[in-house]
């Protein structure tokens, strides 16, 4: 990697920095400062995981509020846990994967019954049927678990993304009545065929669609009212939604209500950013909103904890626009209207086109074009690029016959990544006797992680990449220029705020000899390491030498 280094007398000495500060060696009454490699959104490698399939920390949670009924296959609660998560996150599995960044589902209290439309009973095992915004439900742990999730993250330098849930709650059961109709529509059910049909209406069948273009002003719901009640805590909870009300001067319309009690998560655990759900299902301007009490709220937690701040970056928020494609730009259409959602809310959105063009086109022609949308029509904003998901009932490689190729492509295609739980370790994404989308949700894979050598070899060929990708904010974040086609090689560069980040990837490569022109980034006498064989190489002539077995080569100025 290549370091910007300058040059300063010492007058004082310095104590070691935070990450995106800077290492100081003193030398003879001179100061060298060298940036440590920044963490940068754009370039962050996202871990997408379904709280309750992930890992059972806890199973003395693992039924509340008698969800006790026969369900469809996957369609209960599993057991998965926050105490699972930190668990994974303290043995370093995150870390070994090249992990910056966790995406988990929603933990919020769901509705306490089930549905039923045919496939057998459904609860909210997948967290997004709200049924109390500002609990965290019980089947996922406690405040405290998230408290120390949050804090074990953030010591191993990774961040937290909760998913957040504005446009609907959860389905009436006979122990979920629906809210009062100053908070929630119930018909029409959306056509999606232009802007309003998409918007101003429920996204399915018995799913409450929240009034966010309303501004008159709602009580609380009677159902929530005694609900605190009865738990001790409404006095608590009126008197911080008064507090924010008169603070903020928004009206007590039902999605400040909502935006307040997700701003609780930052505010009282430093939560990183949020996911943000059915994004085009709701007013746009809605999400700018959402953005103002987000930052705010995020101030106040750095301005209240500043031991606790891993760097300068701003609250990150990424949206699920669904059908979003990097080639349309930063204007999704609706048919009838277009809208911008980057513009003053969301720093990236889901790319749903990467599997298709992955499908369809050459390396080559995936990488360039991302490289050159991010650095033009993209430029300032980002996108969340992946391969599997849990709700995308056509992923690229469901029966997981092309592992190696959906790290390659995921990892090193220029945007941020998200790995969803299992691409690592080739989780099946067909099981039988589910319905849906239960079939992408299954229990992730450790045994065969811990015992199938297969398993492993897939599992070590995404640490080797993913941990390159996170040292290297150049493969995610710099600019693509291929060196050869034949072989395959290309190198990424990197330049911001007086870091600089060069590197050379090589694919498809022979395995044994294999003569490498690395000229157009190293100079001569140059000490390169390969991340991938672990081999290291001393650049003569422009040209390194390597002999490996593998044909994949990830070099990196030593």
């Amino acid at each position: 990697m290549r370091h910007i280094l300058i040059i300063i007398v010492v007058f004082l000495t310095m104590s070691s920095c935070k990450e995106n500060q800077t290492d100081v060696v003193i030398e003879n009454e001179v100061e060298v400062i060298e940036p440590q490699t920044p963490f940068v959104w754009q370039a962050a490698n996202i871990y997408f995981l379904l709280t309750d399939r992930f890992n059972n920390g806890d199973s003395s949670n693992d039924l509340n509020f008698d969800r006790f009924k026969e369900t469809g296959k996957l369609r209960g609660f599993e057991g998965g846990d926050l105490k699972g998560i930190t668990q994974k996150i303290n043995e370093g599995y995150f870390n070994d994967l090249g992990i910056n960044a966790i995406w988990m589902t929603p933990i919020v209290e769901q509705i306490h019954g089930g549905t039923d439309e045919g496939t057998g009973t459904t609860y909210g095992y997948h967290g997004y049927w709200t049924k109390d915004w500002s609990a965290i439900d019980p089947n996922f742990g406690t405040k405290e678990d998230l408290e120390e999730l949050v804090e074990s993250a953030h010591k191993h330098g990774i961040r937290v993304l909760l998913d957040a849930v504005i446009n609907h709650t959860g389905p009436v059961t006979d122990k979920d009545p629906v809210w009062p109709s100053g908070w929630v529509r119930t018909e029409p059910q959306c056509k999606y065929d232009n802007y309003e049909n998409t918007v101003t209406c429920t996204l399915v069948k018995n799913l409450p669609d929240i009034k966010t273009e309303s501004n008159e002003e709602v009580d609380l719901p009677p159902q929530l009212v005694e609900k605190w009640k009865a738990e001790g805590r409404y006095e608590e909870e009126v008197a911080q939604l008064d507090a924010f009300f008169e603070r903020t001067g928004y009206p007590r319309a039902p999605r400040f209500y909502i935006m307040k009690w997700l701003s609780d998560y930052i505010t009282d655990y430093g939560i990183d950013g949020y996911r943000v759900d059915t994004v085009k299902h709701t007013e746009a301007y809605v999400w700018q909103e959402f953005r103002d009490v987000c930052d705010s709220a995020f101030e106040t937690y750095k301005t209240e904890n500043p031991e606790k701040v891993l760097d300068d970056n701003d609250f990150y928020m990424v949206g699920e626009v669904y059908n979003y494609g990097i080639s349309a730009g930063k204007a999704f259409d609706f048919g009838d209207k277009k809208v911008n959602y980057f513009d003053g809310a969301f720093d990236a959105l889901i790319n749903f086109e990467l599997k298709w063009n992955v499908a369809q086109q050459s390396k080559e022609a995936v990488f360039k074009s991302y490289s050159d949308s991010l650095q033009t029509s993209l430029k300032g904003s980002n996108v969340l690029n992946y391969l599997s998901s849990h709700d995308d009932s056509q992923p690229f490689d469901p029966s997981r016959e092309k592992t190696f190729e959906t790290a390659n492509m995921l990892l090193l295609t220029p945007g941020a990544s998200q790995v969803y739980y299992g691409d690592e370790s080739a989780r099946s994404l067909i099981i039988d006797g589910t319905d849906g989308d239960a079939t992408l949700r299954s229990n992730m894979n450790w045994e065969a992680i811990q015992n199938n050598d297969e398993t492993k070899t897939v599992l070590n060929h995404w640490q080797k990449l993913g941990k390159f990708r996170a040292n290297h904010p150049a493969v995610g974040a710099g600019i693509h220029e291929m060196i050869s086609q034949e072989p395959y090689v290309f190198q990424r560069s990197y330049n911001n705020n007086g870091f600089s980040d060069e590197v050379i990837i090589g694919l498809d490569l022979n395995s044994g000899t294999k003569t490498m022109d690395v000229s157009s980034v190293f100079a001569d006498g140059d000490l390169l390491h390969d991340a991938y064989s672990g081999q290291e190489f001393t650049v003569e002539n422009g040209k390194v030498i390597i002999e490996s077995e593998f044909d994949i080569v990830l070099l990196e100025k030593k």
